[in-house]
């Protein structure tokens, strides 16, 4: 079993950061996404219909340390057009809102301006451990 160093993940970031126009880092996936300003994000490039690669940054804490270096940009998501960081939610949802974002990726605004984001079911948990009750005799 291979262990990652910092040094391979940095370069592999650097890299989907280089060959994808459209790449998003992001907590969970766009499909399950796993906060809400990953869901907002992911939600307007949905809303546009572009491609765009993205990559969940929760597996490794030092994904999102070793972006952070490369972005210098402190939370997550982060979303990167033709290799430049674009910003995270607020400013991708502004960007949506006023048709910038879509003029940046060169698709048309839609008519409704209010991104939707994904349809997904919240992450289920495991149920909870059962205890026995001792306190009642």
């Amino acid at each position: 079993m291979s262990i990652t160093t910092n040094e391979e993940i940095h370069k592999f970031l650097e890299q989907a950061i280089a060959e994808n126009e459209v790449m998003l880092f992001m907590k969970g996936t766009p499909d399950a996404p796993r906060c809400g300003f990953s869901m907002r994000t992911s939600g307007c490039l949905n809303a546009l219909g572009v491609r765009y690669a993205a990559m969940d940054v929760l597996p490794d804490p030092r994904i999102r340390e070793e972006l952070s270096t490369i972005s210098d940009w402190p939370t997550i998501p982060q979303l990167f057009v033709d290799g430049k960081l674009v910003g995270g939610c607020d400013i991708v949802t502004e960007m949506y809102e006023t048709g910038e974002l879509a003029e940046l990726l060169g698709v048309p605004q839609p008519e409704d301006v209010e991104p939707e984001p994904p349809s997904v079911q919240p992450p289920t948990q495991a149920a909870p451990m059962p205890l026995e009750n001792r306190l009642e005799n």
